[in-house]
């Protein structure tokens, strides 16, 4: 496993990945319910084993937890890719139906990160978690895992749905671009 620790004054987080995810391990504590659930399901669909614990200032918002969540993931796979040898996909991508909700994600392993969104979710919230940050995590992920992502909800029947859609083709676009290949993943002779 590859962990990192980020302790700021606004949140503390500990967090360790490893692919392929051993049996059962996926272990997520945070104040956080909905986020919580939201990174289980990307796991999951990505085949990544991860362990979160993490605290933060959510008696102000989910902001700081939310984001820097996503930056001390996208920091763990950066590690975890820079550490090893094995040749990956390093593209990934879906198109995921989550009942009336339609998402697509392309992915690149690519060493340069930058986050694209397009769409919105039918309401603000869901629960008391701010939509606009699913965004946001998935920004500080890019920026620090050193992937280019491109998301968009193309369709959306509730914020739910489509929040669910999201992290599960991320996941999915993931799991596809870690995978083992034969392929080098650059002409250029270079790993990201």
């Amino acid at each position: 496993m590859y962990s990192i620790t980020r302790n700021t004054k606004e949140t503390q987080i500990s967090l360790s990945i490893a692919y392929p995810k051993p049996h059962d391990e996926i272990v997520i504590k945070l104040p956080c319910g909905f986020l919580a659930h939201m990174l289980e399901l990307l796991a999951h669909r990505a085949r990544l084993g991860l362990k979160v614990d993490a605290s933060g200032d959510v008696c102000v918002d989910a902001h700081h937890l939310t984001e820097d969540v996503g930056i001390v993931l996208g920091l763990a796979l950066r590690e975890m890719l820079r550490s090893e040898e094995t040749a990956r996909h390093r593209y990934g991508w879906c198109l995921l139906p989550m009942d009336g909700s339609l998402v697509r994600v392309a992915l690149d392993l690519s060493g340069r990160g930058g986050f694209y969104w397009e769409g919105r979710f039918p309401t603000d919230r869901c629960g008391d978690f701010d939509l606009e940050l699913v965004p946001e995590f998935f920004r500080g992920f890019c920026r620090e895992s050193r992937a280019t992502m491109h998301a968009a909800v193309l369709a959306a029947d509730n914020s739910h749905h489509a929040a669910e859609a999201v992290f599960k083709g991320v996941g999915m676009a993931l799991g596809m671009a870690l995978a083992p290949s034969d392929v080098a993943p650059s002409t250029k002779g270079e790993w990201i």
